[in-house]
C-alpha cells in the first residue's frame, strides 16, 4: 500500500507545482488554493509512506519523479523548452530512481 501512496503523493506534488506556476506568484486565487490543497496532500501522504520506507529513498523517488514529471508539464503545458543538458540530467534522475527500485534492498518491495 506504500507505493500506492508515495504514487499518490508524486501527484499532488506534480499537481501542486503545476498550479504554483499558474498561480502566478500567489496573484491568482484558484491556483493558490490548489497550491496549499495538493501540497498539503502530498506531504500527508508522504509521511505515511515514511512509516515504512526509510526518508532517503522515499524522498529520492518522490523529488526525482516529481521534477521528471513536472519538467514534462513544463514541455507541453507551458511550452518550456530544455536544452541538452537539462534533459541529460533529468534522464540521470530517471536512472536513479530506476536504480533504486530494481537494485536496492533498502526499498520495501
Amino acid at each position: 500500500m506504500h507505493w500506492v501512496y508515495l504514487l499518490t503523493a508524486i501527484f499532488f506534488e506534480t499537481v501542486g507545482t503545476t498550479a504554483l506556476k499558474a498561480s502566478a506568484g500567489f496573484t491568482r486565487l484558484g491556483p493558490s488554493l490548489l497550491v496549499v490543497v495538493a501540497y498539503g496532500a502530498s506531504f500527508w501522504l508522504l509521511a505515511m509512506v515514511l512509516k515504512v520506507m526509510p526518508v532517503g529513498i522515499a524522498y529520492a523517488v518522490w523529488s526525482g519523479a516529481g521534477i521528471v514529471l513536472i519538467s514534462a508539464i513544463g514541455l507541453v503545458v507551458f511550452g518550456q523548452r530544455l536544452d541538452l543538458p537539462a534533459i541529460l540530467g533529468i534522464a540521470l534522475i530517471m536512472a536513479g530512481i530506476l536504480v533504486i527500485n530494481l537494485f536496492s534492498n533498502a526499498t520495501p518491495h
